[in-house]
């Protein structure tokens, strides 16, 4: 299991139970009526087109979890590339077991897989520049700490996880405290009174709001939001490195790369996690 501060093997198995109980309900009754509880079964994971196979540690959890008899055979590595033919894993017991899991193990693994398939490719696109790939809480919900891990897998970093784990000033955020000064100032005193030491990012529209940042300080990091490339070569140059930049809002795989010879150290694209495609795959009795 990747070492991620959300990532637990309790978490995983509440997930695993909730997703089994929204799938299987009282029971499989298709599978129930049909296949005798004896019946001995095999099938394997079958890649139907190229890509980043995430998710198999996951899958045999989710097996495991159901039936500790099933016996599961990983043959490849989360994080690999895959080819249609190539086969992830095999798992061999009782046949009912394999077509109650077969669907929730299909789903996680071919989302998790394009997540991953996606993030690989655009960090590959900005893999000459500085700047590394981050997703961001456009996420599935109760689905959002298995989205993360597929982009870790595929190469690219994960944003705060939720709103609990680092603060984020955005647009409406200043608006409403009536300004970045008030914004930041407001924050640090309810931190410090709640003792939360939490990491501070503030979302910046123009050079403006950059200046205004970079006189307030005692933040962490600051968002280059919907900015052309020009004005987010001047907020670099006019930061020189005081805080880490990220670039934000809208880009796309056609603005990526421009947006990385910007000289920014992140780049979140919530397009990830909330616009990918599915690496197709089946489970297959053999």
């Amino acid at each position: 299991m990747e070492k991620l501060p959300y990532l637990s093997a309790d978490k995983i198995r509440d997930f695993i139970e909730q997703a089994l109980l929204e799938d299987v309900g009282p029971g499989d009754y298709s599978t129930l009526g049909s296949i005798p509880e004896e019946r001995y079964g095999q099938a394997q994971l079958i890649i139907k087109e190229p890509g980043f196979i995430a998710g198999l540690e996951l899958a045999e959890m989710i097996f495991n979890q159901f039936d500790p008899n099933l016996h599961v055979e990983i043959l490849l590595k989360d994080g690999d590339t895959v080819i249609p033919g190539d086969i992830g894993l095999r798992v061999k017991g009782s046949a009912a077991s394999i077509l109650t899991t077969e669907r929730l193990v299909l789903n996680c693994l071919q989302r998790m897989s394009g997540i991953a398939t996606k993030t690989n490719q655009l960090s590959a696109m900005i893999s000459h520049t500085k700047a590394r790939l981050m997703d961001t809480r456009k996420t599935t919900p109760n689905f959002r700490m298995i989205e993360k891990w597929a982009v870790v897998l595929g190469g690219g970093l994960n944003h705060r996880f939720a709103l609990y784990d680092m603060v984020m000033l955005k647009d409406n955020h200043i608006d409403f405290a009536g300004g970045i000064s008030k914004a930041i100032h407001s924050v640090k005193r309810y931190l410090k009174n709640e003792g939360l030491n939490l990491k501070i990012e503030v979302e910046t529209r123009n050079l403006k709001e950059v200046s205004e940042v970079l006189a307030v300080g005692g933040i962490d990091y600051i968002m280059l939001d919907n900015m052309d490339y020009d004005t987010m070569r001047k907020a670099v140059s006019m930061v020189a490195g005081k805080y880490p930049l990220e670039a934000s809002g809208g880009i796309t795989e056609e603005t990526l790369k421009d947006v990385a010879e910007c000289g920014v150290d992140y780049i979140s694209v919530g397009a990830l996690t909330h616009q990918v495609r599915s690496i197709d795959m089946s489970l297959k009795a053999y």
